[in-house]
């Protein structure tokens, strides 16, 4: 099993195979699978992700039923429809189905943890983008989903992917890193332009704390996808345009499990500090779960 991105990034240079092989080869090993088994869980994956991209602009959109987030990814398409927008199309259409995938888990629908429902809305935002941009085939997103997985495994052994361990940066800072090391991939280019993107986009998420209003993953974690998917595909250009990190990502990934342990409780998904903190975010979590909570 691989326990560091440099491990991965030699592996896959001195076999001269891309990123996603690897992974594959190791799921099959650790899961003792078959490459069919293996490859249909993970098109199971993508198809998830694209129910969920997908059930979030139909009508209105979708609501949770404490009625703080829904229908925004409704909104996004239309305002791309209408107007000229300031980030450009490409940024906000990998936006609108980063959002619209957190409502639908804030709505109690099916989505694909990736790595966990909090910011499930990083990796499709990012993967349908560059799927129109690329003219990815289904087979290649796959392969993305893959790779991607594979970086994310070597966070959850080293460091932290829950906000109550590592604050939102173990969240939709893994999630950003590891959508951001599969666009390069996707794009063309090597495993070393992987692991820099990986590390950028760890690092522009350093300290991101988990402070969700109420306790709930809707406040401010529907939009902070948004901004994991703006965070990823600017990194992967980043790396592709050849520009290095001087931090390698292994380091990046340790910081960010340090940073994390040195969090005050406040600030780890118990949401009693940060926004959750604020006048708005206590009147909120008062009025939907009691005065007393």
């Amino acid at each position: 099993m691989y326990m560091s991105i440099k491990e991965i990034v030699d592996a896959a240079n001195e076999r001269q195979v891309p990123i996603y092989t690897l992974a594959i080869e190791q799921e099959m090993e650790v899961m003792r699978s078959t490459f069919d088994d293996t490859w249909g869980k993970m098109e199971k994956n993508l198809k998830t992700m694209e129910n969920a991209v997908n059930k979030s602009i139909e009508d209105d959109g979708v609501f949770s039923l404490t009625g703080l987030t829904g229908g925004e990814a409704v909104k996004i398409k239309k305002y791309r429809e209408d107007r000229k927008t300031l980030s450009g199309d490409i940024m906000m259409n990998g936006v609108q189905n980063a959002i619209g995938t957190n409502e639908v888990n804030a709505a109690m629908g099916v989505i694909c943890a990736t790595p966990t429902a909090g910011a499930s809305g990083t990796t499709p935002g990012v993967l349908f983008t560059i799927k129109e941009t690329l003219q990815l085939s289904r087979e290649e997103q796959i392969h993305f989903l893959f790779t991607s997985s594979l970086f994310g495994m070597i966070v959850a052994n080293n460091a932290c992917i829950a906000g109550a361990l590592g604050g939102c940066q173990a969240e939709v800072g893994s999630a950003s890193a590891m959508a951001a090391a599969a666009a390069v991939e996707a794009a063309g280019g090597t495993p070393e332009q992987s692991a820099h993107a990986f590390s950028t986009a760890l690092q522009n998420l350093l300290g991101l704390v988990c402070d969700p209003v109420g306790g709930l993953v809707e406040i401010p974690c529907v939009k902070r996808n948004a901004v994991g998917t703006a965070n990823a595909l600017v990194a992967a250009d980043l790396a592709l345009a050849g520009v290095e990190n001087l931090i390698n990502a292994d380091e990046a990934v340790e910081a960010m499990y340090k940073v994390g342990r040195q969090m005050p409780r406040e600030l780890r998904e118990t949401g009693l500090g940060g926004i959750a903190d604020t006048p708005t975010g206590i009147a909120i979590r008062n009025k939907i779960l009691g005065k007393e909570q």
